[in-house]
């Protein structure tokens, strides 16, 4: 089986956006609190959409951040049941082929 790409290398850039989600979700809800600059939430969900949608999802609990607002709800929802319905697909293929 041809292997796309390196698993270490997947695991360290998955935890890296990861991160990065995280402490975006901290630093718009710290600057939510204090009146500053926020960052678009392009920029939380673009973080989300390329893999850090459980760092997302953790800060948002954490720090009750963004946990009414629409549609950036559904919009999160969306794209984490899309990257569930992704993986799951990749692992079919794998396990099939």
């Amino acid at each position: 089986m041809l292997d796309l790409v390196d698993p270490l290398l997947l695991v360290l850039a998955l935890a890296a956006v990861n991160m990065a989600a995280f402490f975006a979700f901290w630093i718009d809800k710290v600057q939510a609190r204090g009146g500053g600059w926020r960052l678009r939430e392009d920029t939380l969900l673009g973080l989300a959409l390329i893999g850090g949608t459980p760092g997302a999802y953790a800060a948002r609990s954490l720090f009750r951040h963004k946990t009414r607002k629409q549609p950036f709800n559904t919009q999160l929802t969306t794209i984490a049941v899309l990257q569930v319905l992704v993986i799951g697909g990749v692992i079919g293929w794998q396990l099939g082929g």
